[in-house]
């Protein structure tokens, strides 16, 4: 594989300023001379994750993921190091130096699958707009939406036919195994490529860079599936993705609403909301919830009153809660849904049920009443069970007492008596929490450690060679004193010494160091598990008697080899000629 000159990565990291880019994703907040947000890649409500800007890394100390601008954007988008490289790149307008020929066909198949997207977007626009069939305009008619928005989020149709836009992709040079690969054909068994979306309203889903990356597609009658959504392609996948984020984003309101589907969003959006998203065609996964609490500060879900969709927000309030975000549930009346809402009372009076939105609390303890009835000490108490669970999660003790007052108002049971309750109910919940973290340290003790599994054998040396690496890595210009002080070979794990040897070859080669220098000869694993050195040896003074110490210790186990059940007679006999030919 051909390296992209280091140069270049030097300049792009200069370029791509990392505390910006963090931005783009997470609310940032300055601390001292570091940056700190809640990090994008776990689930957590208090900030873990510390950006470095004199490094231009970063690092999670929760989930252990670090890394310098390209690292960020493998992680975040899903994609090798080239593409990442490409990414940043492009935002900034640098251009790409030549790279290998595979290198360059998985480029080159990423670019095609976004080409063949838009292409087909068009395609299915002009079949809405001057195709023959006017079923499609007619669907969108009916749901009264205006040319305007039919035009902001290129809705198309899909004709009843087999081979339609393979036809078109054809015509325009694309291949059929791409086509098969980009989500929009389909290959039969034996071995014909068809369309994927056939008589269908699509709605094309756009991501946060404006690319088409895949699409929804909605049947005309009463057949199923009734919606038809993209599989997991190159360009995406439905699980880190959101409809209409590429608008909501922008959006004045930090309050975002959570739609069911593609239509919600739309009539949402052109009744003058443009702070709503949807999932795509699955229940909200942690990572959207994740995506969403980086853009907005509280979530309003307006999800169907039916059975699925409570559902649905039961499952939804414990994602946003994990990421704690402030959630409210949208309560309709006199409509299924808020696209029925909208028609029937407009958009003032949508505004007006946004405003007063239960908080997930209310709703939750609502639902705590379900299938029992209260006015029977049986189904009182139940009900009271089942409401301390409830009180129980909530992290502020005032915002607790205040639900608890009102429970006792509802009820007729003392306050008291309830506090002693959820107290208690507290109590047991912390003692809980506190034995799956004894576990949860317990098991990664005794977890093989797969990206350095000697450090388990030689702990001292191990800790010793991770303290020469922070001082490496913060004194770079140091490189060849170290190296003449400590040879690789002293070094007992092999992955500190291959990250030790890579180092100082960099220092020799370039005339100065940067982590951003290693993302070719390193995974993300790898990388997250180096910045994690300078993490957290990063307000520690480790200076040159430090260094000595830790060459002594290494030079004294280099020495001290003892002979072990695994080492054969031929090992042992040269061994003990080394120590002859010594004395």
């Amino acid at each position: 594989m051909a390296k992209l000159p280091e140069e270049f990565i030097q300049q792009l990291r200069d370029a791509n300023d990392i505390v910006e880019l963090f931005r783009s994703y997470a609310d940032v907040k300055k601390r001292g001379r570091t940056y700190v947000c809640c990090c994008p890649f776990h689930s957590e409500k208090t900030p873990s994750c510390t950006i470095y800007p004199e490094s231009q890394s970063f690092y999670c100390f929760g989930c252990g993921v670090g890394g310098d601008a390209i690292n960020f954007v493998r992680k975040m988008d899903n994609v090798g190091y080239i593409d990442a490289v490409q990414i940043l790149a492009q935002r900034v307008g640098l251009q790409m130096p030549a790279r290998s020929p595979e290198e360059q066909r998985t480029s080159d198949l990423r670019r095609r699958c976004l080409e063949m997207n838009r292409e087909a977007a068009n395609f299915y626009y002009l079949q809405l707009v001057k195709g023959r069939d006017k079923r499609g305009l007619a669907y969108f008619s009916q749901r009264k939406l205006s040319p305007a928005t039919i035009r902001k989020y290129g809705l198309g149709f899909a004709p009843d036919e087999w081979h339609l836009l393979r036809d078109h992709l054809r015509s325009k040079g694309y291949y059929e195994d791409e086509m098969v690969t980009a989500g929009l054909c389909r290959r039969s068994e034996k071995g014909a490529v068809y369309d994927y979306f056939r008589n269908r309203v699509m709605f094309p889903i756009v991501d946060l860079r404006g690319s088409v990356i895949a699409f929804g597609g909605r049947v005309l009658d009463d057949s199923k599936p009734k919606y038809l959504n993209t599989n997991d392609t190159p360009v995406f996948n439905k699980g880190r993705n959101l409809f209409s984020l590429n608008f909501a984003k922008n959006a004045a309101s930090t309050t975002f609403l959570l739609a069911e589907g593609y239509m919600d969003v739309i009539s949402i959006n052109q009744a003058g909301f443009e702070n709503v998203v949807a999932t795509l065609g699955t229940a909200i996964t942690p990572e959207q919830a994740r995506l969403i609490a980086q853009y907005a500060k509280e979530v309003v879900i307006s999800y169907d009153s039916d059975g699925a969709g409570q559902a649905a927000t039961q499952r939804a309030l414990g994602h946003f809660a994990d990421v704690g975000l402030p959630t409210r549930i949208l309560k309709m009346e006199g409509a299924k849904d808020p696209d029925e809402f909208i028609k029937k009372f407009g958009p003032e009076r949508f505004r007006m049920l946004i405003e007063h939105a239960d908080d997930a609390t209310l709703f939750q303890l609502t639902k705590c009443k379900n299938g029992l009835d209260v006015d029977t000490e049986i189904g009182k108490t139940e009900y009271l069970r089942r409401a301390v669970k409830v009180l129980a999660e909530i992290s502020n003790p005032l915002q607790r007492e205040v639900y608890i007052s009102k429970i006792s108002h509802d009820t007729g049971v003392r306050a008291e008596t309830l506090q002693l309750q959820v107290d208690g109910a507290v109590r047991s919940k912390k003692r809980s929490a506190e034995r799956m973290q004894f576990r949860a340290i317990e098991a990664q003790s005794l977890q093989r450690d797969e990206i350095n599994p000697e450090a388990q054998k030689y702990p001292k040396e191990s800790k010793a060679e991770l303290e020469i690496l922070a001082y490496l890595i913060q004194h770079p210009e140091d490189y060849e004193m170290i190296w003449e002080l400590i040879p690789p070979e002293h070094f007992k794990t092999e992955f500190h010494r291959r990250v030790y040897m890579t180092i100082c070859q960099k220092c020799h080669d370039m005339g100065n160091f940067s982590i951003s220098l290693l993302g070719e000869e390193f995974t993300p694993d790898e990388i997250s598990r180096i910045i994690g050195i300078t993490a957290k040896f990063h307000d520690s003074d480790i200076n040159r008697d430090t260094l000595q110490d830790c060459a002594k210790l290494l030079q004294d186990a280099q020495n001290r080899i003892i002979p072990s059940a695994e080492m054969s007679d031929d090992d042992l006999r040269r061994l003990l000629n080394d120590k002859k030919q010594k004395k």
